[in-house]
């Protein structure tokens, strides 16, 4: 009794071990799945003959609760492993894809800077028509006519681009992120949102 039990035993524990060798040398499918519970409910039909051999009744429901105990063991690991290839990802709401890049021209902002600068020019220059009173007149026009145009130069100078990405998240939001230089999106791009703003993914 002991020996057909050890047998039973060792066999059982082979199947096992094969089944799982199977399952890490490939993906595991449904088809994987069949064959490994078909297999099982093979060893465990020639588990009960051996059991059905004992010498005893209690000899023969012991090996019985034994077969049955290990045959389900095989068909838990084997449904374990099929809902572990059928689980989806868990999803990602920082995820989604670039669906458009716009560029604007920003305008840069004048200071006193420039006004002073443009005003003191425009003077000299006044400064230089005429004479008496028309000289005087000459000089007040020549700095408020500077003055505008040192603004409006510096505002030139200090102009600049920035680059807008707006992004379609996974979960149906939307969001959009400003860069003062060329970020290198396109749109299409798989990107995720970390601190603030987006990266590639």
């Amino acid at each position: 009794m002991k020996v057909r039990t050890n047998v039973r035993t060792i066999a059982l524990s082979l199947m096992l071990a094969g089944m799982a060798s199977a399952v890490s040398a490939q993906p595991y499918t449904k088809a994987q799945y069949a064959a490994d519970t078909k297999q099982a409910a093979s060893r465990y039909a020639e588990d009960k003959k051996l059991c059905a051999e004992e010498s005893s009744s209690s000899a023969r429901m012991q090996c019985q609760r034994d077969a049955k105990a290990e045959y389900d063991k095989a068909l838990a690991a084997a449904k374990a492993d099929l809902k572990n290839v059928n689980a989806k990802p868990a999803a990602c709401n920082d995820c989604g894809r670039v669906i458009a890049v716009n560029v604007e021209d920003k305008k840069g902002e004048g200071s006193a800077v420039g006004v002073i600068a443009g005003g003191v020019a425009g003077a000299l220059l006044g400064n230089q028509v005429g004479s008496g009173g028309g000289r005087k007149l000459a000089t007040i026009a020549g700095a408020a006519g500077g003055a505008y145009a040192g603004n409006k130069v510096e505002e030139h100078v200090k102009s600049s681009k920035v680059w807008h990405v707006k992004v379609q998240y996974d979960n149906g939001t939307q969001g959009e992120f400003t860069f003062d230089k060329d970020p290198g999106y396109a749109n299409g791009d798989l990107v995720k949102s970390a601190n603030g703003t987006i990266v590639r993914r």
